[in-house]
């Protein structure tokens, strides 16, 4: 059952200039049986059903017994009809003859026909998905089973382009080692907390942005080969996976053995509002989204001393023009004062690209452990545990709240004209950084409280937690 000479990958480069690119000789086994299965044969019922389904054609026999359902599949692979159930009226069945014997399926209707996971638009596609699906599980069983072991994903052209790329990647600004802990000043036991940072330096790191593949079911048009494994992605719908942000066209099974490599592809980026932090810092290779560098560099030029900073809602209208300027043109967005003079149109769109993201800069795993880390009695085991959830942010998500607490805390030193200090930017901060797992009203209310001192405390000791 080898796939002979298409299994190897003779006849393949990896070169760094993608021109020069020549991709791998697939392998071609599982191509080869699809092109042996049997093709679907209609079993047509000679006379017309009154009582027949308008969605089902000549294939539809009635109410007859399965027994003679079998008698009129006898002899013929491929045959299929379809008969409504004795047992359970108003319900139907797939007969289908396959390995000298009738299989019967569930047959259901809802625009579209299925018996399993996939809809087709006619029965007969069905079958012929089927008797495909159905031969080459029977013939290449053990093949399909050993596949994924020899893969040649880290042979492909755009997967070696990638590793080059990554020799250069961006490095987290911080140590993963990096631990804190806070105390007390021992010469004054009765003033406030005084924080003392002991850190543990050790040469600075460099990290990668690892994310995973976006994986959705696609239906590929004509013959495709897994870019996983090389092998033939046999059926004719949904035959595999995509990743929507790279485009990777993979087995469903493969999928689970892809590496969290993926590189997303600006092209198939649609938007810059919306789209997660890793995603969209891993598409403009960036260490934070284009959208907070702008907007904070564009308020610290202009808008520190503007009263109730980020507290004051710009026009909703002028905030939805930064949104789509920014989904349309990306980091040539003009947010200019000449563009918008009212500094609270940039502060609210930023909150908003904040609020918007699918997942928030406080990841919904970790939210419980800030919540829980804000309810600590002791000022310094609060500090301590905050310090570890953050350590536990990924990458690009732990940079964009680093660089956002730094700003925050920057524009506390103009509270004097802001009237903004850090226990106002944790309310106002609180719910737009952290939600629920559970889109919960109640829960977001009961959490209120942590939510502004864990912005408050981020904020106060940003030097320190980061």
């Amino acid at each position: 059952m080898a796939a002979s000479s298409n299994s190897s990958l003779s006849g393949s480069s990896v070169s760094s200039d993608p021109e020069d690119y020549q991709p791998p000789i697939w392998k071609s086994y599982l191509y080869q049986l699809q092109q042996e299965a049997q093709r679907p044969k209609r079993i047509t019922c000679p006379q017309e059903m009154e009582n027949r389904p308008k969605y089902y054609g000549r294939e539809f026999h009635g109410m007859i017994p399965r027994e003679y359902a079998d008698e009129l599949l006898a002899g013929a692979e491929g045959a299929y009809l379809i008969r409504e159930s004795q047992r359970q009226p108003g319900t139907h069945t797939l007969a289908l003859r396959f390995g000298h014997q009738t299989l019967n399926y569930r047959l259901f209707y809802d625009g579209k026909h299925f018996v399993g996971e996939k809809r087709f638009e006619s029965v007969h596609d069905l079958v012929t998905d089927a008797l495909i699906t159905l031969y080459i599980e029977t013939k290449a069983a053990e093949y399909i089973a050993k596949m994924t072991t020899n893969p040649i994903y880290e042979h492909l052209g755009y997967t070696s382009l990638l590793k080059d790329k990554t020799v250069h990647r961006l490095s987290r600004g911080r140590t993963e080692s990096r631990r804190v802990t806070f105390q007390r000043d021992e010469k004054i036991s009765s003033s406030p907390l005084v924080r003392r940072s002991a850190l543990k330096d050790t040469p600075e790191k460099q990290c990668f942005y690892e994310k995973i593949h976006n994986f959705k079911v696609h239906t590929f048009r004509g013959p495709h080969w897994c870019e996983y494994c090389a092998n033939f992605m046999w059926g004719l719908i949904a035959q595999g996976v995509r990743c929507s942000d790279c485009g990777l066209n993979v087995h469903k099974q493969c999928s689970k053995l892809v590496p969290s490599d993926c590189q997303p592809d600006l092209r198939r980026i649609k938007k810059v509002f919306s789209c997660d932090l890793t995603t969209l810092v891993k598409a403009h290779n960036t260490t934070r989204p284009m959208v907070v560098d702008m907007c904070i560099r564009e308020i610290e030029l202009r808008g520190m001393t503007s009263e109730g900073l980020y507290r004051v809602s710009g026009f909703s209208e002028h905030i939805e023009e930064v949104r789509l300027a920014f989904d349309r043109d990306g980091e040539k967005a003009d947010i200019s004062a000449s563009a918008y003079a009212d500094i609270n149109i940039i502060a609210g769109a930023l909150k908003l690209y904040l609020r918007d993201l699918p997942i928030p800069v406080i990841t919904f795993d970790l939210y419980s452990k800030f919540i829980q880390s804000a309810k600590i009695p002791s000022a310094e085991s609060r500090l301590e545990a905050i310090h570890e959830s953050l350590l536990q942010l990924p990458p690009a998500h732990y940079e964009t709240l680093r660089y956002l607490m730094a700003h925050l805390k920057r524009v506390t030193q103009f509270e004097k004209d802001n009237l903004m200090n850090a226990e106002n930017l944790g309310i106002v901060y609180g719910p737009t950084l952290m939600q629920p797992p559970e889109q919960n009203a109640l829960t977001t209310l009961n959490d209120m409280r942590q939510q502004k001192l864990v912005m408050q405390l981020m904020i106060e000791h940003e030097d320190v937690l980061f």
